[in-house]
């Protein structure tokens, strides 16, 4: 018999019950007694126990996974393994039936987890990004370390700094093949820090959110600027923020701050498997210099642009909020943020200080 059926022989004999996902088993006056979704057997010997384990291999390996191999040691650890192959939803014959036939698959971020198990019920994750979930491990860098994920998040496709590891700029090209329980949670925060631990938070009812105005609230030295902006309309500046910094295309996370305890911002704080339980320091930087930018007072200028023109300054502001400025090609010059079409408007309307039409944007 196997080691995970011995396991659970011993459990029982010292007077424990072992139940777990459909499985009980316990000791009773006139033997043991199993019973599972599909059937339930009374008054058996040991050996009789010990064989019909066998029969009920798949809950008898997925006991002793949870128990023995992955342990309660981490609460949120074993929530989140759990959640990855869908246990509290699954039954345990169709899960192992699925994680024998490709594995079970789930998006965390950026990061796609696959789980599959052997035929003794061990476990195995490979973690990629999930633009490369169709790619053949042996087209991708491989990684077992992981801490290298630290290096792997630190610089977006085109080599540039990440300051936000939660931004949805997260390279791919490689992969994690052959992770266990612990290195694959390991991974995870590695790449996104503490969304494990929040996610498990929000599951329990214990998370914690800071709102705008509490975090505006504490911020000192040159970052206490931005309290002078909570004025007039109370927090339509604060939808703008949102909306330019949390969406889903900019920030994996799921924006669960608000104005404050009372006030819910206009925007939709997006789909995200974990949450965003306060504003983020990128956040508060930018929002440090607009709340500068909205000092200002307001000046009208007068510009003439052809129906186009004005269409042609649109599309590019779009491009450049949306970052589509590289998808733009060269030859595209329908399209009105083509670099060609941008510099033949400049041409045309700039003059030799790059005044638009001429006019200065200081007014002396």
């Amino acid at each position: 018999m196997g080691h995970h059926i011995d396991a659970i022989v011993t459990a029982v004999q010292a007077g424990d019950t072992v139940t777990l996902d459909g499985l009980s088993v316990e000791h009773a006056d006139a033997g043991y007694r199993l019973e599972t979704p599909d059937a339930t057997l009374d008054g058996l010997s040991e050996a009789a126990l010990s064989d019909t384990l066998a029969d009920y291999d798949d809950y008898a390996t997925n006991w002793y996974f949870w128990t023995n191999v992955v342990g309660e040691s981490s609460p949120q650890r074993r929530a989140y393994l759990r959640w990855v192959e869908g246990a509290d939803e699954r039954a345990v014959t169709d899960r192992y039936e699925a994680l024998r036939d490709g594995g079970i698959h789930c998006e965390w971020g950026q990061l796609l987890v696959t789980v599959t198990a052997d035929d003794h019920g061990e476990r195995s994750y490979d973690l990629r990004h999930v633009d490369d979930a169709d790619a053949d491990a042996d087209e991708l860098d491989t990684y077992h370390e992981p801490l290298a994920a630290r290096q792997l998040a630190t610089y977006d496709e085109k080599g540039r700094y990440r300051p936000l590891k939660t931004g949805a700029n997260l390279a791919g090209g490689w992969v994690f093949p052959e992770l266990d329980a612990r290195d694959l949670v390991e991974a995870v925060g590695t790449f996104y820090p503490a969304s494990v631990p929040n996610w498990y938070r929000e599951q329990e009812g214990t998370l914690d959110i800071e709102h705008w105005e509490d975090t505006i609230g504490r911020q000192t030295g040159m970052y206490s600027v931005i309290d002078t902006w909570n004025r007039g309309d109370g927090h339509e500046h604060v939808n703008w923020v949102a909306e330019a910094c949390c969406d889903d295309s900019q920030c994996v996370k799921r924006r669960e701050w608000q104005y404050d305890d009372e006030t819910d911002l206009d925007i939709d704080g997006g789909t995200g498997a974990f949450p965003c339980r306060e504003p983020c320091s990128l956040v508060i930087a930018a929002s440090r210099k607009w709340t500068r930018l909205e000092g200002e007072e307001t000046h009208t200028y007068e510009f003439e642009l052809t129906p186009s023109e004005k269409q042609q300054v649109e599309d590019i502001i779009e491009a450049v909020a949306d970052d589509r400025i590289d998808d733009i090609r060269e030859a595209d010059v329908y399209e009105g943020a083509n670099r060609y079409r941008a510099r033949f408007l400049r041409a045309k309307l700039f003059d030799e200080d790059g005044n638009l039409c001429g006019v200065s944007t200081d007014d002396e």
